[in-house]
């Protein structure tokens, strides 16, 4: 079993059985994703020698806009996609067999798990692994400490709040609160002709602004 059929498979969202010749590649590929983790955490590169890095992890070139503040975990690596000038910064952790997709000019704060794989509910079967793939889209941005669960799609442009649990999807122009399991326009910069300084350094302060006048709109007068 090599690394392609492996790919296929989480790629049609198949179960991985605990212990099956799937579970072995994907067991092998994390000792090679954590060696090259290990390198660009152990000691400090410049940002051509961590792109190069993450090269080897991803299996791919990655992009020279690309800018990635260590340290940076993953314990698969060969299933992310980074798109141009994205940035991410310190603590970031990628559980990427399910697949993760970031979309240009997107920003992760401190911290962001993003995690792609469920275990099975059923007792007997809690080794099972479910993928399920993570899409990140255009100019998003993903405050601190945030956790992107499996399957989850963040539409272009949408913020998610810091520490905030994305559950389900979070539509362009959205927000994502906390925890978050629904999705409300955040308003845009070019929505006001002089914005506040919280509404470029808070993303949580956007999202629950937002909800606050939501509220207020929605009660009867």
């Amino acid at each position: 079993m090599e690394l392609n059929e492996l790919l296929a498979a989480l790629a049609d969202g198949q179960r991985i059985t605990g212990d099956s010749p799937l579970h072995e590649v994907m067991h092998r590929v994390s000792q090679d994703a954590l060696r090259i983790t290990s390198q660009i955490n152990g000691s400090y590169h410049d940002p051509a020698d961590i792109r190069e890095l993450l090269g080897k992890l991803t299996g791919k070139p990655v992009a020279d806009s690309l800018m990635v503040f260590p340290p940076f975990h993953s314990d698969f690596g060969k299933n992310i996609t980074f798109g141009e000038r994205v940035f991410i910064n310190a603590g970031c952790s990628f559980q990427d067999q399910g697949g993760v997709s970031i979309g240009d000019d997107s920003l992760l704060g401190h911290n962001v798990v993003l995690a792609t794989l469920n275990h099975d509910l059923a007792p007997g079967r809690r080794r099972d692994m479910l993928p399920a793939p993570i899409v990140v889209g255009r100019n998003v941005w993903i405050g601190a400490n945030a956790t992107i669960l499996p399957g989850v799609t963040i539409g272009d442009d949408a913020v998610v709040a810091a520490a905030a649990v994305v559950t389900k999807d979070v539509p362009r122009n959205g927000g994502g609160g906390v925890p978050s399991t629904r999705g409300a326009r955040t308003p845009r910069l070019s929505d006001r002709p002089n914005p506040a300084p919280d509404l470029l350094v808070n993303s949580a302060g956007i999202y629950q602004h937002q909800l606050l006048l939501d509220d207020l709109d929605s009660r009867p007068s």
